[in-house]
């Protein structure tokens, strides 16, 4: 990449950092640079993250990052983390996956092997925080009132839809509904205008995680636990409000109970009226759909205007080197990683939402969402942004389980009164084995 297309997605801050001499004082700029020793996980993100350092290092000549190599993914290099702490051999900054935070937090500072970076903030410019990140995104980053990590990546499940289809059934396509029944409402009237075709498909009976039931209940206003951690907290009518949404996806909105990757296929072929996925999907659903019809996203509904919210998926940044010299190197380096500029590079790379404010600005942003209007859904998230909860160990087999009992109420085998209080049963049994 040349140097100059490379800086131009950085601003001019970047670039004169590099271009006017003895910015840092000459004895400085001879210093050997600090060493940093980062470790991310999911090798695609190499992408993002290496164009990043590499303005970061161009803006501070004195600090050189080392990226490790890659782990396959967050689950991985959590795994990976806690075997490190054992060992002392833990990198100075780590990028965690916010699902997997909670455990590794405490688990260091237990340990005196993690920063709290909320020293680090207080001794930035007054206001910093506020102007550059909302509350509920900088929460993402808390464990037990501490600021542990610094939100990078971020993605909240959206709306696709099909905007021919919603015309046909009467629908306007330019005012989703910002609702579950009025979601629902118009998934009935697409079928009823094309029973050849679903109105909606949920899927959250075949998503790869419980990403897409956890929003379902955030979005009501529910938490899948409780503040500790330790029990579960989805019994109530958030969690019933979202196994109603599944089912009548079904009895309303005609969805059949397909794979997730089948679901996304179908409606790439113009049979389904509306699905719900990753912002991160967003080029792939693009690619598929093609020419058939003009794709549309909207901001995944909140039926609990007050309370509700979802779960966001993605990673924070940590410091976990305990040198003083290398701590405030790698707060740069974070702040940095987190500001506008770097995130404009990040969220062009991937569909994600950026995690600082001011990178919707003209300047940043501003013309990819003007050229990718179906990118900023995503980006409408930022202050509906709530933690994506973990269950542990067991949250493969909590998963499993899950998914089982979601598919029986949604097959109609279940009632969702049923399914409640049977997924609290299983997830709180499986929690403490």
């Amino acid at each position: 990449m040349k140097r100059s297309t490379f800086l131009k997605g950085f601003g001019a801050t970047a670039a004169m950092s590099v271009l006017t001499p003895g910015g840092l004082g000459g004895a400085q700029a001879q210093q050997a640079p600090t060493m940093l020793d980062v470790l991310y996980a999911n090798p695609s993100f190499a992408r993002f993250f290496n164009p990043i350092a590499e303005a970061f290092m161009q803006a501070n000549p004195d600090v050189k990052i080392v990226f490790r190599q890659p782990a396959p993914n967050y689950d991985e290099a959590h795994q990976g983390m806690l075997r490190a702490a054992l060992t002392n051999q833990l990198p100075d900054v780590h990028f965690s996956g916010f699902n997997r935070l909670p455990e590794l937090a405490r688990t260091l500072a237990a340990r005196n092997q993690i920063a709290d970076l909320g020293a680090m903030i207080g001794k930035e410019e007054a206001g910093w925080s506020e102007k550059n990140f909302s509350a509920r995104m900088l929460a993402l980053g808390q464990v037990d009132g501490k600021q542990y990590g610094m939100p990078f990546n971020a993605s909240s499940p959206i709306a696709y839809y099909n905007p021919d289809l919603v015309r046909r059934a009467g629908g306007d396509p330019d005012r989703f509904p910002d609702s579950w029944d009025g979601v629902l409402a118009l998934a009935a009237k697409i079928k009823a205008a094309a029973p050849d075709a679903m109105g909606i498909s949920t899927y959250i009976n075949s998503f790869d995680s419980d990403w897409l039931f956890q929003a379902l209940v955030q979005q009501a206003g529910g938490r899948m636990l409780s503040a500790d951690g330790k029990s579960v907290a989805f019994g109530g009518e958030p969690g019933l409000a979202a196994l109603r949404i599944g089912r009548r996806s079904v009895t309303e909105g005609g969805m059949h109970l397909l794979g997730a990757d089948q679901s996304r296929q179908q409606f790439a072929a113009g049979g389904i009226g509306i699905i719900f996925d990753s912002p991160a999907r967003l080029n792939v659903i693009t690619g598929l759909v093609g020419e058939r019809f003009r794709l549309r996203t909207a901001p995944f509904p909140i039926s609990d205007k007050a309370k509700g919210g979802l779960p966001t998926g993605g990673n924070a940044a940590v410091i976990l080197t305990r040198d003083p010299a290398r701590q405030a190197a790698a707060w740069r380096y974070v702040r940095f990683s987190a500001g506008p500029a770097a995130q404009k590079v990040a969220v062009e790379m991937t569909g994600y939402l950026p995690t600082n404010k001011l990178a919707t600005a003209p300047e940043h942003l501003g013309a990819f969402y003007e050229k990718n209007p179906n990118a900023r859904s995503a980006a409408m998230q930022a202050d509906r942004s709530l933690p994506w909860e973990d269950y542990g160990a067991n949250g493969v087999r909590i998963h499993r389980a899950q998914q089982e009992i979601i598919t029986q109420v949604m097959r109609g085998d279940m009632t969702p009164e049923a399914g409640v209080t049977r997924l609290v049963e299983e997830t709180d049994r499986l929690m403490r084995s």
